[in-house]
């Protein structure tokens, strides 16, 4: 091998190891967007949830009482319905509190 063919193979071997360079800074690059992306939606994404979990709760609460009152036999259950209508103007009107059938059950 004489000096021209090893100065070509340096070449080469350099030519080589700067592409590898270049290709691994674009990956990290790539990547970098890719994880920046991956946050911004991972945020969007509960932005949205928040509201819906917070209304979902609010269903079970309403379920849980229709459960209660559907499984009470012999009580009053107009009385309940009732009072259960109202809590609901309440909340639409923004005003009053949530009626604690637990606590008036306790009560009797």
């Amino acid at each position: 091998m004489g000096p021209g063919e090893t100065i070509a193979l340096v070449a080469v071997v350099g030519g080589m190891i700067a592409v590898t360079i270049l290709i691994g800074g674009m990956f990290k690059r790539i990547m970098s967007y890719k994880e920046q992306q991956l946050i911004l939606t991972a945020d969007n994404t509960a932005e949205k949830a928040a509201p819906y979990a917070s209304h979902v709760e609010k269903l079970e609460a309403r379920v849980r009482v229709l459960e209660r009152i559907a499984t009470d036999r012999g009580h009053d259950v107009a009385r309940q319905i009732d009072a259960l209508r109202d809590t609901q103007d309440a909340e639409q009107s923004g005003a009053g509190s949530m009626l604690d059938f637990e606590a008036q059950e306790a009560a009797r």
